[in-house]
């Protein structure tokens, strides 16, 4: 097998997260290749998470269930985008952002994260909530 070539991977959703994120949520992490990483995210009802930006990687996410929204801050103002099943949003490296859960259940998002998740990544910021 050539050496940079990594092996084929599958795995489902883990019960226990992986470990808590610095804004609170849960992360239950997925395969993992050069490129890019995946991970599931559940923020539980009723919670806000602490706002952060990334230093080095961009991320893609898809919400799965819940409804909830998450604030976004390039330049300027920032904006409020409403999270529900099938929404994607794209949070580019540098993005201030917080997010919160306002369904009756688990908000839960697949994350695609490039490049893979360094530690340590977010560090907090002012947020909105």
């Amino acid at each position: 097998m050539d050496p940079t070539q990594l092996p084929f991977q599958t795995m489902g959703i883990p019960d226990a997260p992986s470990y808590i994120a610095p804004d609170g949520s849960e992360i239950r992490l997925l395969p993992e290749m050069n490129g890019g990483g995946l991970a599931h995210c559940r923020l539980p009802l009723g919670r806000i998470s602490k706002a952060v930006k990334h230093r080095t990687v961009e991320e893609i996410w898809f919400v799965l269930e819940g409804k909830g929204r998450i604030w976004l801050k390039q330049e300027g103002d920032g904006e409020v985008v409403e999270l529900h099943w099938g929404i994607s949003v794209t949070i580019p490296v540098g993005t201030k952002f917080q997010f919160r859960n306002d369904g009756d259940g688990p908000l839960n998002i697949l994350i695609v994260t490039m490049p893979p998740w360094p530690k340590p990544e977010a560090m907090p910021v002012e947020g909105v909530w």
